[in-house]
């Protein structure tokens, strides 16, 4: 059986024994809370894509309407409150949902089917700061008590204004202290990747003993130095390879690596690269084969994956990265 299958089985049995469980216990005229949303496994290779809580011109879509290629959709995006560090929901009315209630029995619907739902946090007009033990208690507490409102497997990390190492690291730290089978992933710019001392990737190694994956934005970027010292240019098959060489030597396993990528040129300024491009970099990292100029001094059988911006974009041309990379990353060793 499937692996994404099997972890969508057990998903949707450990949710019935919880609601039977709930049941017997409102029967017996005993109170208890509402049973926690039941873990979803991540696979080894894992497909990422950003949902859009907004119409920009893409594809409007609700969840339940995503390609099923993805296995952890990022809902973009939780924004900032007047409280220093805390976050907030809310549906856009022009996703078209009729109620909350809608919304979320999509969540489920989806993690019954394998597949992780994650609250992304930020976005390119994000104004969300965590700078201190103040605002990084804000921060976790709003996340958890989102993650326990709507059903989210956990949270994505896509500041693009500045990030601190320390309190994101102890925020990120107390909301897996309460959620221990949390979901989380990050999508940093390439700048905020170039090297270890970075506060994207000191947090990205702060919490690496839960970390599930940092899917950097290969795009809106530039050239870049990758991890042999040379510069790269963007929309290239060297520039997704050898900038994940830095993380991949940097520190991080490669199960917490992804390739990140527009899924249409229309859904970035720059950087959109082909499906096969894409194909040919994570067999370059993975196997060793399909490389360009560059090719790294050893092969990372266990990177993550992909990931795009967005399925909605996706779904404006063609699912063609959930067909095409999304096949390929569940084929990879």
């Amino acid at each position: 059986m499937p692996a994404r299958l099997l972890a969508g089985l057990t998903a949707a049995l450990l949710t019935t024994a919880a609601l039977v469980g709930t049941s017997t216990a409102q029967a017996a005229g005993t109170h208890r809370p509402a049973p926690p949303v039941a873990a979803t496994a991540v696979p080894r290779h894992a497909v990422t894509g950003y949902w859009q809580n907004f119409d920009n011109g893409a594809r409007v879509q609700k969840l339940k309407e995503v390609d099923g290629a993805y296995d952890i959709i990022a809902v973009s995006f939780a924004e900032a409150t007047g409280q220093p560090g805390a976050v907030t929901f809310q549906l856009d009315p022009a996703v078209g949902y009729a109620s909350t209630d809608e919304f979320k029995a999509d969540i489920k619907a989806k993690q019954a089917a394998g597949t992780s739902v994650v609250l992304s946090v930020g976005g390119e007009r994000g104004a969300v700061s965590v700078n201190d033990a103040a605002s990084a208690k804000n921060f976790a507490d709003s996340v958890s008590g989102l993650m326990d409102e709507y059903g989210f497997n956990g949270v994505d990390i896509d500041l693009e204004n500045g990030l601190n190492s320390a309190s994101m690291t102890q925020a990120l730290k107390a909301v897996h202290d309460r959620h221990a089978d949390i979901v989380v992933t990050m999508a940093p710019q390439t700048i905020d990747m170039q090297s270890p001392q970075n506060e994207y990737f000191k947090t990205a190694l702060g919490i690496k003993g839960f970390l599930t994956a940092v899917n950097m934005q290969y795009y809106n970027s530039g050239s870049m130095n990758g991890c042999d010292g040379k510069v790269y240019a963007q929309g290239t098959v060297d520039f997704l390879t050898a900038l994940a060489c830095i993380q991949l030597e940097g520190g991080l396993d490669p199960s917490q690596v992804g390739i990140g990528v527009p899924a249409s040129a229309r859904a970035a300024g720059g950087g959109y690269v082909a499906p096969s491009v894409v194909n040919a970099a994570l067999d370059c990292l993975t196997r060793g084969s399909n490389c360009g100029s560059f090719k790294p001094a050893r092969t990372y059988p266990g990177l993550r994956g992909a990931m795009t911006w967005s399925t909605n974009w996706d779904a404006a041309n063609g699912n063609a990265f959930a067909t095409q990379v999304g096949a390929h990353v569940h084929g990879l060793p």
